[in-house]
């Protein structure tokens, strides 16, 4: 073989041998630094083996280093609870509330409280408790305030019966609470028990 031959031969050898180290590299050697994993093979020692090649599990005589634990998201926050707030009772509500604590007491012409009550003393005396003025008689009682359907009553609203000649307040269920006539103590009764001229909501 001549000499040129043989430079022509050795650079190819050459020039293959950097083609398979730069094909080698790109398998073995990644682009950027990565992370290496330790791994212990009998009669070779520890060595590094990048993360990025994943290992067989089970090889027998292979020491592998026990996975890192998964992080544990730390639980979310609950919202703390908005504070309690006791609900707001209407005016006609606490009315209502000081006309049923007057049920058994003794009804008497004229009276408008604490202790004997007519209707209207009734109706006066409990929006008073609730710290609201009303008229002293059932006429004027039937004059103030806003009229309401009778479909559209709510506890408390003044319920007025007979022309305008009877007061009472809307208990609730289709019943009125009032101080209804001489000889029977204030009490609770049906709507229907009596003929209604109108109502009003204070």
């Amino acid at each position: 073989m001549t000499t040129n031959a043989v430079k022509r031969q050795a650079q190819r050898t050459v020039a293959a041998g950097a083609v398979g180290a730069a094909t080698l590299g790109a398998f073995l050697l990644p682009a950027a630094p990565a992370s290496a994993q330790p791994v212990t093979i009998p009669g070779m020692g520890t060595i590094e083996i990048p993360n990025e090649i994943q290992i067989p599990q089970g090889i027998p005589g292979l020491e592998l280093p026990a996975p890192a634990p998964l992080p544990v998201p730390a639980p979310e926050a609950l919202p703390a609870p908005a504070p309690f707030t006791a609900p707001t009772k209407s005016v006609g509500e606490i009315a209502l509330d000081a006309a049923m604590s007057k049920i058994g007491s003794p009804y008497v012409y004229g009276a408008a409280g604490p202790n004997s009550f007519d209707c209207s003393g009734l109706v006066q005396w409990s929006y008073r408790q609730a710290g609201r003025e009303l008229p002293r008689t059932s006429g004027a009682q039937l004059a103030a305030g806003a009229p309401v359907s009778m479909n559209n009553l709510r506890p408390g609203d003044l319920i007025s019966f007979y022309g305008g000649g009877h007061s009472g307040l809307y208990a609730g269920n289709g019943n009125v609470v009032h101080a209804a006539t001489s000889g029977t103590p204030v009490q609770i009764s049906p709507i229907s028990s009596m003929p209604v001229a109108g109502a009003r909501r204070f």
